[in-house]
């Protein structure tokens, strides 16, 4: 299923059809994280007039979400059922290792494979300090480079493009998502912006876009990011950042927040000349990050379920008035 804003269009054997969801499902459906996006596979039916009406989600393999703009908090769903995502870095200001860390975390959380893509990578001057870095911020993450404008690197990424795959491309707005795809396509299908002062791209995907590729596998090409609000869990975090989670058995109490703690082998790792102090500082923003968001996120499930119950006490008082004797 292709998303574009508040449309869906639904990809059938008979081509691709406009949809929207049903009154039914509207009601049931929840948050905005319950309805329908990009990858979902849903059970529709036709109607007349050409179009279909969608009356369910199927269960998703894997969701890559970010938290709601404007710091809602609810989850904002950007591609279902991707088995690899492509995080793209522009090697031309836009790389950063702090990001990066970011978007690898969120994509642990999605359930999805995350292979970091360095492109523009002609306009970095010291290429193999830019892999190092980024390589030390994401262990266990294969990191390639390409210039996708010019197609070198590119035949790496198409070993990905195996049949019944499904591939997301995501990155910040200007990093050159749009021209990769084109490029593993073979023609110009999405559009693509000229390039601006310092060799930076423009921001050109406004929805998001599925493509079903001649060799059977499929890629989702997403609107850049201006910014990735965790919706994440602390084992996807452990995950990016293995290293200090590999340290922490070390510290003296086992509830270490690698503050100010005695004995902490996180921070002595740090003075030790062995961990970079800005990684450490990084960790702690995103557990922050997370730890708010579990407290916010629980406080809205707590007042939904008051909600609910009210609604429900609501019900059962006016079933007791009908069936009281004497009552119309």
């Amino acid at each position: 299923m292709k998303q574009a804003r508040d449309l869906a269009v639904v990809v059938t054997d008979e081509g691709e059809i406009q949809a929207e969801v049903s009154g039914r499902f509207r009601r049931a459906a929840g948050d905005a994280a319950g309805f329908p996006a990009v990858g979902d596979w849903v059970a529709a039916r036709l109607v007349p007039d050409g179009r279909s009406v969608i009356e369910a989600v199927l269960p998703r393999r894997s969701v890559f979400a970010r938290q709601a703009a404007g710091g809602v908090a609810e989850a904002q769903v950007m591609a279902a059922n991707v088995d690899v995502v492509f995080l793209l870095a522009g090697l031309d200001g836009d790389w950063s290792v702090r990001r990066i860390e970011r978007y690898v975390t969120t994509a642990w959380a999605s359930g999805a494979e995350p292979v970091i893509v360095l492109n523009k990578a002609d306009l970095v001057a010291d290429l193999a300090g830019a892999v190092a870095a980024t390589t030390a911020a994401a262990p266990g993450v294969t990191v390639l480079t390409t210039t996708a404008l010019h197609a070198h690197g590119v035949d790496v990424l198409r070993s990905y493009l195996t049949p019944g795959r499904t591939i997301a491309v995501l990155g910040s707005s200007g990093v050159g998502k749009s021209t990769l795809v084109n490029t593993l396509l073979g023609d110009l299908r999405l559009a693509t912006g000229p390039v601006g002062q310092a060799a930076k791209g423009r921001h050109t995907t406004t929805a998001r876009e599925l493509v079903r590729l001649s060799g059977g596998a499929l890629l989702i090409d997403t609107p850049g990011l201006r910014e990735l609000g965790l919706w994440a869990d602390e084992d996807s975090l452990d995950r990016t950042f293995d290293d200090i989670d590999a340290l922490a058995p070390g510290c003296r109490f086992p509830d270490c927040r690698h503050h100010q703690e005695p004995d902490c082998a996180v921070r002595g790792a740090v003075a030790a000349g062995r961990l970079d102090p800005e990684r450490l500082a990084s960790y702690l923003k995103l557990r922050s990050e997370l730890e708010a968001l579990k407290i916010r996120t629980d406080e809205k499930a707590r007042r939904l379920h008051e909600k609910a119950l009210g609604r429900d006490f609501a019900v059962r008082r006016q079933e007791v008035r009908r069936n009281k004797p004497g009552s119309r």
